[in-house]
């Protein structure tokens, strides 16, 4: 069965509050562990952490702090799951925007 990646977008600054409903992400995951279909779960740290490594023309490589991509989104943490089909992967991704309160990309892996 293929592998799909369901990935969580939060914004650059957190909002006031929580981001997601702690209690619904939990019963999301055992959800995922009784169906079988959860292979993998990683929340990241703030995108702010992060540290990008680019090759220059010269063939240098050169380390920079914060994300590669300027963007008022990051991912936040992600699931993958094996699942039937691109249909099931998006009924995931549906409970998981709920869950999370934020978007939610699914892409299947190649």
């Amino acid at each position: 069965m293929p592998n799909y990646l369901i990935a969580i977008y939060h914004p650059e600054e957190p909002p006031i509050g929580p981001l997601g409903d702690p209690e619904a992400i939990a019963t999301l995951n055992r959800e995922m562990v009784t169906a079988g279909v959860r292979k993998f779960v990683a929340g990241l740290k703030p995108a702010q952490t992060a540290q990008s490594v680019l090759k220059d023309p010269s063939g240098n490589l050169i380390v920079t702090d914060g994300p590669y991509i300027e963007s008022k989104e990051h991912v936040g943490g992600f699931w993958v799951l094996e699942l039937a089909s691109q249909e099931e992967a998006l009924a995931w991704g549906r409970k998981a925007a709920i869950a999370c309160r934020a978007p939610v990309e699914v892409r299947a892996f190649n």
